[in-house]
C-alpha cells in the first residue's frame, strides 16, 4: 500500500477515501482502547469508573492544549506543501513539534501540583473514588508527552498525505493496551492488583509503544520528517502563525472540555453513579464521533492542500462527497444506540441500579449521533480552508448554551435526562448551522 496519497490529481473520491479510510480506521482503534479500559475498569465496579472518568476529564482537556500546536502545524504543513513550499513546510513542522514538547511538560507540572483541586472540583463524596481520581491523574497527566507527540504526529503524517503509520502505530498500542489492562488491573501472576492506577499504567504504556513506532516510521520519511531536525531553531515568525490558527481550535476545544466538566458537576448531584453511567456513555459515543473527525482530520488536509494549490473545484466536490458518506455512517450509529442501548451498556456495567439510566443516556445521545457527525466533517473542511476562528465561535456558542438549557430541562420533570436532551438538542443545531455555514463559504470561493 502507497504510504503517501496525492491530494492533488485523480479521482477526488478515490483520493479522499484512501487518506480517510486509515485515519477513521485509527479513530476505531482509539476508540477501542478506550473501550478496552472501560470494559475492564467496569468490572471493577461503577465507583472505580467513576474515579477513571473523573480524571479522563483532565486528559481529555489536554487534547485542547495539543490542538494549540496541532492545528496550525498541520495546516500549514498542508498549505505549504500544496505551494510547492517544501522549506517552508519543513519549518512548520519542526516549530509544531518543539511547541507540544514544551505544552507536555508545562501541563505535567501543573497536574501533579495541584492534583488535589483538579479532582475536588467534581465534589465526589467517596474518599476512595477521590483517591484512585488523584493516582490515574497523575500517571496519565504526568507523562501526558507520550500523548501529545502522538497527537501531533499523526497531524503531520495526515499532512502529508499519510494515513497509513497513524493506523499501523495506534493498532500496535492497542494490542499492548489489551494485554496490560487485565494484568495490571486485576493482578495476574506476579502483577500486583493496582485497579485505576493499573489502567493508567497500561494507557501510558500503550501510549508511549505508538510514540515509538511512529518516530521509527518517521525515519524513513523523504517527504516532511527527513529534512526536520528537532534541535534546530525556529524562526518565531513559524511560532506566530502557528498560534494564530491553533489558538481559536484550541480555546474551542478547551472550552467545550470545561463546559463537560461543569455538566459533570451537575450530573455528579444525582450520584456518584451518574458519573459512571456518564462516562460509559461518553466512551460509546466515541465509536462515532472519533470517526467523524477522523473524517474531518482527512477533509483538513484534502481541503488544506487543494486550497494551497487553488484547487478551488475540487475543495468543493470533495465536500458534498464526504458529507454524503459520513451521513450515511452516523446515520448507522444513531440507530446502534437507540436501538442496542441496553446490551451494549451492560457490556460495561452491569450493576442493576444504573442500567437503567444508561439505557436512557445512551438513547437521547443516539439521536444527535449523524448531526455531530456531520458537525465533525465540516469543521474539518472549514480548518483547511484556515478559517478556525469562526469553528470557535460557532461551536463555542452552542456548546456553552448546554449548561443553561440542561437547568432548565432538569427543572421541567426530566431530572437527568434533561442534561442528556440539553446535549443532543445542540449537536442538532451546531450540525444544521454548519452546513449552511460551509455552504456559504464554498459559494464565495
Amino acid at each position: 500500500m502507497k504510504r503517501h496519497i496525492d491530494l492533488l490529481h485523480g479521482r477526488i473520491l478515490r483520493s479522499l477515501t484512501g487518506l480517510a479510510l486509515p485515519i477513521m480506521a485509527t479513530s476505531l482503534v482509539q476508540t477501542a482502547y478506550n473501550l478496552t479500559d472501560m470494559a475492564w475498569i467496569g468490572r471493577v465496579g461503577s465507583a472505580a469508573v467513576t474515579a477513571v472518568g473523573a480524571a479522563g476529564m483532565y486528559t481529555w482537556l489536554s487534547s485542547g492544549i495539543v490542538t494549540l500546536a496541532r492545528m496550525g502545524g498541520q495546516i500549514k504543513v498542508a498549505h505549504s506543501l500544496g505551494e510547492g513550499e517544501i522549506k517552508e513546510a519543513v519549518e512548520y513542522g519542526r516549530g509544531s513539534l518543539q511547541l507540544t514538547l514544551f505544552l507536555a511538560l508545562m501541563f505535567a507540572l501543573i497536574v501533579n501540583l495541584f492534583v488535589g483541586r483538579l479532582i475536588g472540583f467534581f465534589g465526589l463524596s467517596s474518599e476512595k473514588i477521590v483517591g484512585d481520581a488523584q493516582i490515574y491523574l497523575r500517571i496519565t497527566g504526568g507523562l501526558i508527552v507520550f500523548s501529545f507527540l502522538n497527537q501531533m504526529l499523526t497531524g503531520l503524517f495526515t499532512a502529508i498525505g499519510d494515513s497509513g503509520t497513524p493506523f499501523l502505530a495506534n493498532s500496535t498500542g492497542l494490542v499492548i493496551n489489551m494485554i496490560l489492562d487485565p494484568l495490571l488491573i486485576f493482578g495476574v501472576g506476579p502483577f500486583p492488583r493496582m485497579e485505576a492506577a493499573g489502567a493508567a499504567v497500561a494507557t501510558v504504556t500503550a501510549q508511549m509503544v505508538v510514540t515509538l513506532v511512529m518516530v521509527w516510521r518517521a525515519f524513513w520519511d523523504t517527504v516532511l520528517f527527513d529534512k526536520i531536525c528537532l534541535w534546530k531553531r525556529t524562526d518565531m515568525q513559524y511560532f506566530r502563525m502557528i498560534l494564530k490558527l491553533g489558538v481559536p481550535s484550541s480555546l474551542q476545544s478547551m472550552l467545550y472540555s470545561g463546559i463537560s466538566m461543569v455538566l459533570t458537576r451537575m450530573v455528579a448531584t444525582w450520584g456518584d453513579a451518574a458519573v459512571a453511567v456518564q462516562r460509559v456513555g461518553g466512551q460509546v459515543e466515541c465509536i462515532s464521533w472519533m470517526t467523524a473527525e477522523g473524517f474531518g482530520s482527512a477533509m483538513n488536509a484534502f481541503t488544506g492542500q487543494n486550497f494551497g494549490a487553488r484547487f478551488y473545484e475540487r475543495v468543493k466536490k470533495s465536500y458534498w462527497m464526504a458529507l454524503l458518506v459520513i451521513g450515511l455512517w452516523g446515520t448507522f450509529t444513531s440507530c446502534l444506540l437507540v436501538f442496542g442501548a441496553e446490551p451494549i451498556f451492560r457490556l460495561f456495567i452491569q450493576e442493576a441500579d444504573v442500567v437503567p439510566i444508561g439505557i436512557s443516556y445512551l438513547v437521547i445521545l443516539g439521536i444527535g449521533q449523524m448531526p455531530m457527525c456531520v458537525e465533525l466533517l465540516t469543521v474539518g473542511a472549514l480548518q483547511g480552508l484556515g478559517k478556525t476562528m469562526s469553528c470557535s465561535v460557532i461551536t463555542i456558542v452552542f456548546t456553552a448554551a448546554r449548561i443553561p438549557l440542561a437547568i432548565l430541562l432538569t427543572g421541567t420533570g426530566l431530572g437527568l435526562d434533561g442534561i442528556w436532551w440539553a446535549l443532543t438538542a445542540t449537536s442538532i443545531t451546531k450540525g444544521v448551522i454548519y452546513v449552511i455555514y460551509y455552504s456559504w463559504v464554498l459559494k464565495k470561493l
